[in-house]
């Protein structure tokens, strides 16, 4: 429906369903002139009317005094394929709705509000076209707001702390919502769910949201080095706004509306973009017995990579990550890193001799960028570094910004020297930046200390994977994570897209000993649970070899999908996921719980009709336990199942269960 506005109160001026009829907006202006949207989901509303505008800083806002110029609608249904993935084939079918709006008098600026509406979500984002008005935008803050319609149980984390993103999920009703990092995950109280977000960050701030009253939460942007949060000029848009909506929580993971959002691949042939596993020169620094810095305890030796690398090849794992190998690791590097050099071995790392050795193996390095938060020295040796990575077939580097929130370290042309932040829109550029230099040497990235996910990764499949959440360093050091936290991570943090959490420490062990809250088979399930294309087995080749049978499941699991399906889960409490391997016609599943003990059932539907499967089935043993000294009991069993069978899968406390779907013919 389209309309034209009047002299009314909340005057409907536009509307549109999706393809569906399941999810509608609406579009009003009031008598003031402010512009509104609502959002319902099969008749039931889930935004009330929610405010759209923009505070500048060196010109009025724009809020009151707008005026409804016109509106278009069009639909697009088709699909695309994922170079990796969760799934290989994605459909993008939507409608769209654009209504253009303009000043009432002077300056008389334009822009359209551009809704896609699917029948899983809506997406909507601000387009400025060039114009005299407003040569230049210095965006103070955006007054996009999220008016929820119910009350609801809300999964968030805070935003604008120190430690970037690395903290737990609070549970809380949505009224209690602080300033929140995106995604927010909202239980409404129909048992409706919701996941706000963003799509598509490029060139802009990052969203965080704020409660402001009720059940609203509004947006605000991260700050940049300069009074505006985001400065952009000639024609621009903002990143996609986003709400995915479903019965469930198995529905918020199973949608593409992220993905879809994104432009399309821009990098061309990717072929070179290997999904796979990897060991690493990794954990023993983690805990605290090697070192980065060169000295007696120093990690990234020849003899320790080669032993890694010996390891990789006789278990048919693919790469080795070596951290600590370069120039700049002696004393404070943390916030400070100036001196890292990314093409200059340390004196006891022969980098030629071991990228020769594991070319011989089979095997290929991974190398590793931290950058201490140095960004721009970063980018001044970017083509040295990628260069550097490519004569050494490194096909992925790994990159990291550890330093405080707020304090990256931005240096301008003239040499002045600005602190960012690491979801601000220059660091929003400074990672497309990272992307394409590294595509230029066939180099895939996986940053830690990132920039939150939007989906880019179809825009840029060269950006594989990337931290962003408490992944398993945090269970080597005190504070460890909960047992509830990978049931968080799904249904939060995931949606993201692809995260290098750093599964598979079958010792469960960190510092001094000391118990990660997990059972052995839950370290298992997290390869299926936790997706990324490149997976660490994060242990050490000796605590591997004190647990064979477990392993041999870290071994078989692959790491590139042809078909994902949840088939059950509630935040933060348990979920279970099947995955097809996208190179045969193997199936896995992975569940978990939190700490209470669960016995789930699953139908195994999702196996091809009339064929008989082996399933290797790695569980928790009946009196597995994380409190106690049985969290390592484990049953390791196998049975035949087809696609009309049910499983009961027994979890214990802090546990979880990993199974292989074998199909006829396959011998391994």
């Amino acid at each position: 429906m389209l309309g034209t506005p009047a002299l009314a109160e909340d005057v409907a001026v536009a509307a549109a369903q999706s393809p569906g009829g399941v999810v509608a907006v609406a579009l009003y202006i009031d008598g003031d002139g402010r512009v509104s949207y609502t959002v319902s989901r099969r008749g039931t509303a889930i935004l009330d009317k929610s405010r759209l505008g923009f505070l500048f800083t060196d010109q009025a806002k724009i809020e009151r005094d707008q005026m409804f110029v016109a509106a278009t609608m069009r639909d697009e249904d088709g699909s695309w394929e994922q170079p990796w993935g969760e799934w290989r084939t994605i459909r993008n079918h939507f409608r769209e709705l654009r209504a253009r709006f303009q000043d009432k008098g002077a300056p008389g600026r334009r822009y359209d509000v551009v809704f896609r509406l699917y029948d899983d979500g809506v997406g909507f984002r601000y387009e400025f076209p060039e114009q005299a008005a407003l040569k230049t935008a210095n965006i103070a803050d955006e007054l996009t707001e999220f008016a929820f319609a119910q009350d609801g149980t809300a999964w968030w984390k805070p935003a604008f702390l120190w430690n970037r993103e690395e903290y737990l999920y609070n549970k809380t009703p949505l009224a209690a919502v602080g300033t929140a990092d995106t995604p927010v995950t909202i239980r409404l109280a129909d048992g409706t769910h919701v996941a706000l977000h963003e799509a598509a960050l490029v060139d802009y701030s990052g969203m965080a949201v704020a409660r402001t009253d009720g059940n609203t939460l509004r947006a605000t942007l991260t700050p940049g080095a300069g009074r505006p949060k985001v400065v952009r000029s000639g024609a621009w848009h903002t990143p996609w706004r986003t709400l995915i909506i479903a019965d469930d929580a198995a529905g918020l993971y199973m949608s593409h509306l992220m993905l879809n959002l994104n432009e399309p691949n821009k990098l061309g042939d990717v072929r070179w973009v290997k999904p796979g596993k990897f060991v690493g020169v990794w954990w023993n620094m983690i805990k605290g017995d090697w070192t980065w810095a060169r000295g007696p305890r120093h990690g990234a030796t020849t003899a320790n990579v080669k032993r890694y690398i010996d390891f990789a090849a006789a278990n048919g794992i693919g790469q080795v990550l070596v951290e600590g190998w370069n120039i700049g690791w002696d004393g404070q590097w943390f916030g400070n890193g100036n001196d890292m050099n990314f093409a200059q071995p340390t004196e006891d790392f022969d980098a030629k001799a071991l990228a020769a050795y594991a070319r011989s193996k089979g095997v290929a390095l991974i190398g590793h960028h931290e950058t201490g938060g140095a960004a721009s020295h970063y980018e001044a040796q970017f083509d040295a570094a990628f260069k550097f990575a490519a004569d050494h077939g490194e096909r992925v580097v790994k990159t990291g910004y550890v330093t405080d929130a707020g304090q990256i370290e931005r240096v301008e042309p003239d040499g002045t020297r600005l602190r960012e932040w690491h979801e601000g829109q220059w660091m929003a550029n400074h990672h497309v930046r990272v992307l394409e230099a590294a595509a230029r040497y066939h180099v895939a990235i996986d940053s830690h200390e990132p920039i939150k996910g939007t989906g880019l990764q179809r825009t840029y499949p060269n950006w594989v994977a990337r931290e962003g959440s408490r992944g398993m360093e945090y269970n080597a050091w005190g504070g460890k994570n909960p047992p509830e936290h990978e049931a968080n991570l799904v249904f939060t943090r995931m949606l993201e897209g692809p995260m290098d959490f750093t599964p598979g420490v079958l010792s469960l062990t960190g510092q001094n000993d000391s118990a990660i809250q997990s059972t052995i088979a839950k370290q298992l399930a997290l390869y299926v649970v936790l997706y990324s294309p490149v997976v660490m087995a994060a242990d050490t080749p000796e605590n591997y070899a004190r647990y064979p049978g477990p392993f041999r499941f870290i071994r078989d699991v692959v790491t590139d999908w042809a078909d994902t399906r949840v088939l059950n889960g509630a935040v933060g409490d348990y979920v279970t996921i099947a995955r097809q391997d996208r190179h045969s016609a193997d199936w896995y599943l992975g569940a978990v719980t939190d700490e209470e003990a669960r016995t789930l059932s699953v139908k195994l539907d999702f196996l091809t009709p009339g064929v008989t499967y082996t399933a290797q089935i790695y569980r928790d043993a009946p009196d597995a336990d994380y409190r106690t000294d049985k969290r390592h009991a484990i049953i390791i069993e196998s049975r035949k199942v087809t696609a009309v069978d049910t499983l009961s899968l027994a979890l214990a406390p802090g546990g979880g269960q990993a199974i292989r779907f074998v199909a006829p013919g396959k011998r391994k």
